[in-house]
């Protein structure tokens, strides 16, 4: 299993200025080679750290979470990654080692790590050897549900997780799920799904939960509203709600990404909580 991570630099001045890029109503994205020098952006509390912001709420597109990639070069980090009251958030590891500590209790990740961090939970993020540590951020506002406790945080890695695969299927399509589907303490999945050379998603999917989708590994071809897109490793698809999606394989090797989505929550009309 191989994790694509951005390395930043700048394109020759030679260079046509030509690229992938694409924003529409219904979906944006945003290919390998947007991710330069020049679009990081530094993070209050962090130190010899930088940032890609992919993904953040936008009126009238996606607005329930935010993803970013983060690099942490050796002795930086951050005692208070977050900073605000109420959110949960999903660290996934692409390159170098994490030190991760977590209600007091650390961990340390290496490329294919990853930590569900529940809100409220204090927690600390280090880069204690020698070379750069690079991981994907998704952050959400969780919605609490009366009667139905917070989830808590907890490590694992892609490696400890079997992959499921989708009925009737032969396993050209599996979904790596790092929470139970069942639980509704939890609003929110960050999962890996896999493709084979081949697979596909063979419906176009039309639902409400949005989606923030980073290629891993590999090539494919994905359906977005209307139009067929060709995606590589490295690059990065926000949708909307609702937006049509589907997709096939469409390399020699496993097609992999790491997705998001809200789930597991009624739709509030109203913004107040129900009346007792």
């Amino acid at each position: 299993m191989s994790y694509f991570t951005p390395q930043g630099g700048l394109p020759e001045q030679t260079e046509l200025i030509t690229g992938r890029a694409i924003v529409t109503e219904a979906y944006t994205v945003i290919p390998s080679g947007a991710l330069r020098d020049i679009v990081t952006s530094r993070l209050p509390g962090f130190t010899n750290t930088r940032s890609w912001i992919l993904a953040r709420p936008i009126a009238g597109f996606a607005t329930q979470f935010s993803q970013l990639i983060v690099e942490i070069g050796p002795g930086g980090g951050a005692e208070r990654p977050e900073q605000e009251l109420g959110v949960e958030g999903v660290v996934f590891a692409t390159a170098g080692e994490l030190t991760l500590t977590i209600d007091g209790e650390t961990h340390v990740l290496g490329p294919g790590g990853y930590a569900y961090l529940a809100p409220g939970a204090p927690w600390s993020l280090a880069n204690e050897g020698a070379e750069f540590a690079s991981f994907h951020w998704i952050r959400k506002a969780y919605e609490p549900v009366e009667g139905i406790g917070l989830p808590a945080s907890f490590v694992t890695s892609d490696a400890d997780v079997t992959p499921q695969p989708m009925p009737d299927t032969g396993g050209a399509w599996a979904t790596t799920r790092f929470v139970d589907a069942d639980d509704l303490a939890h609003d929110m999945h960050v999962n890996i799904v896999t493709f084979q050379p081949g697979g596909s998603i063979p419906f176009a999917e039309t639902h409400v939960m949005e989606h923030g989708i980073f290629v891993l590994e590999g090539q494919g071809v994905y359906r977005l509203n209307g139009d067929w897109v060709e995606v590589e490793a490295g690059d990065y698809l926000w949708l909307r709600a609702f937006c049509p999606q589907a997709c096939y394989a469409g390399g020699p090797g496993p097609f992999r990404y790491l997705l998001s989505k809200d789930v597991n929550r009624q739709v509030r009309l109203t913004g107040r909580e129900a009346v007792r």
